[in-house]
């Protein structure tokens, strides 16, 4: 009988954003996507590691945003892309 564990730690490092084309501020982005992103690991976890650590070294493939959003939803909708691509939508480089 396996047993369902969750980790007892999910570490995400994201060594830079690069936003062409938005003009929203980047302080407020940046936080906006950390917020976001925390809560969605909290709630469905990483599926691409499931088995153990994964290390992604880029996610492409992913939905292209539109550049009017305000900082806090384009942080959103951001941290909902990398979501996507870590629950194995998009393309991994890893």
């Amino acid at each position: 009988m396996g047993v369902n564990r969750r980790p007892s730690a999910i570490r995400v490092e994201i060594g830079a954003l690069v936003l062409d084309g938005f003009h929203a501020d980047p302080a407020h982005v940046s936080a906006a996507f950390e917020r976001e992103l925390v809560r969605l690991v909290r709630q469905h976890g990483v599926p691409l590691a499931a088995n153990g650590a994964v290390t992604v070294t880029a996610l492409t493939g992913l939905p292209p945003l539109p550049a009017g959003l305000s900082a806090r939803r384009l942080g959103q909708e951001l941290a909902r892309a990398v979501h996507e691509g870590l629950s194995g939508h998009g393309e991994v480089t890893p």
